[in-house]
C-alpha cells in the first residue's frame, strides 16, 4: 500500500490533471499537440543527454539488464505478432504493429517519471537506458516489419526508410550524443548544465500531464478481446518474463533488476501510436491499447512496485 500511497498515486494524479484540463475545456487539442512536441523535442532529449553525458560508459551498456528488458520485449513483441493472427487477416504488418502495441513500453513519458519518483532522480539511469533501448531497438524493429509487411520497394528502401526514422529520432540522438561526450571525458559547461538540469526537470510532470491530456475523448476502440489479450501481453506477461530473466537467469544489482521489471510492466507507449498512425495501419487498435493499459497499469503497476520493494 505504501507503493501506492508515495509512487503510484502521485503519478497518477499529475495524469488525472492533465485529463481534468482537457474535460474542462481549459487545455485543448491544439495545446496537447503543443506540449507533446515539446517533450519530445526538448524536455526528454535534454533529460537523456545530460543523463547520458554523466554516467560512465560501462554503467549505461549494462548487458544484463538490456538482455531482461530486451528479452521480455522480444518474447512479447513475437507473441503479440503470433497470436495477433487470430484477430486480424495475415497481413504481417498489421500483426507486427499489434506486436508493437503489446510490449512497447512507456518508458519515456511514463518510466521516467515513475523511477525517479520511486528510486530518486540520482539513481534513475536504468529507466534511462530503457528509455534508449525502447528509441534504437523497438521502434526500428516496428519499422522493419511494417516495411517488409507492405512489401513495397526492395530492401534497400526498407533500410532507407529506418535509417532515415532513426536519424531524425531526437529521443535517439539526445542519448547517443551523452554517451560521446562521456565516453570522450568532455566536461559541460555550468551554465549549460543548469539549463540542462532545468529543461529536463519539466520531461517528467509534463509527459504525465500529456498522457492524461491525450486520453480526453479518445474511445476504447478496437474489438475486446484483442484489447485484452494486448493488456494481459503488456500488463502481465512482459513483466513476468523481465522478472524471471532478471532474477533467475542473468546476474545484476538489485536496483537494475527492479528497473527491468517496472519498466517492462509500463502500458502501452505513445510511440505506438505515432508508428500506427505513420502507416494508417492499426491506428485504433494502438489508440485503445493505450488506453486500455494505461487505465489497468494503475492496478497492475501498484503490485509490481509492492513486488519488486
Amino acid at each position: 500500500m505504501e507503493a501506492v500511497v508515495n509512487v503510484v498515486l502521485p503519478v497518477f494524479a499529475i495524469m488525472a490533471s492533465g485529463y481534468a484540463a482537457g474535460r474542462l475545456g481549459i487545455l485543448r487539442e491544439a495545446a496537447s499537440e503543443a506540449l507533446n512536441a515539446f517533450i519530445y523535442w526538448f524536455a526528454l532529449p535534454a533529460m537523456l543527454f545530460h543523463a547520458m553525458a554523466r554516467a560512465p560508459v560501462a554503467e549505461i551498456f549494462h548487458l544484463p539488464f538490456l538482455a531482461a528488458f530486451g528479452g521480455a520485449f522480444l518474447a512479447t513483441y513475437v507473441l503479440g505478432m503470433v497470436v495477433g493472427r487470430l484477430f486480424a487477416p495475415r497481413n504481417l504488418a498489421y500483426q507486427g504493429l499489434q506486436g508493437l502495441a503489446a510490449s512497447f513500453a512507456n518508458t519515456g513519458y511514463m518510466g521516467l517519471p515513475l523511477y525517479a519518483t520511486a528510486y530518486g532522480a540520482a539513481n534513475a539511469l536504468p529507466s534511462m537506458v530503457a528509455t534508449v533501448f525502447n528509441a534504437a531497438v523497438s521502434v526500428a524493429l516496428a519499422i522493419i516489419v511494417t516495411e517488409v509487411g507492405r512489401a513495397e520497394g526492395s530492401g534497400r528502401r526498407v533500410l532507407r526508410d529506418t535509417a532515415r526514422a532513426l536519424a531524425c529520432n531526437p529521443i535517439l540522438i539526445a542519448p547517443a550524443a551523452g554517451i560521446l561526450v562521456s565516453a570522450l571525458g568532455l566536461s559541460i559547461p555550468r551554465p549549460v548544465a543548469t539549463y540542462l538540469d532545468l529543461m529536463g526537470a519539466t520531461a517528467g510532470p509534463g509527459a504525465l500531464f500529456a498522457i492524461g491530456l491525450f486520453m480526453v475523448g479518445k474511445p476504447l476502440a478496437g474489438k475486446m478481446p484483442e484489447l485484452a489479450w494486448i493488456s494481459l501481453c503488456k500488463l502481465v506477461l512482459q513483466p513476468l518474463l523481465a522478472a524471471w530473466l532478471a532474477y533467475s537467469v542473468f546476474t545484476m544489482d538489485d536496483r537494475w533488476a527492479a528497473a527491468a521489471v517496472i519498466m517492462s510492466a509500463l502500458p502501452t507507449g505513445a510511440l505506438a501510436f505515432v508508428v500506427a498512425l505513420r502507416y494508417g495501419i492499426y491506428v485504433a487498435g494502438t489508440s485503445g491499447a493505450i488506453l486500455a493499459t494505461t487505465t489497468l497499469s494503475f492496478v497492475t503497476l501498484s503490485v509490481t512496485l509492492a513486488l519488486v520493494g
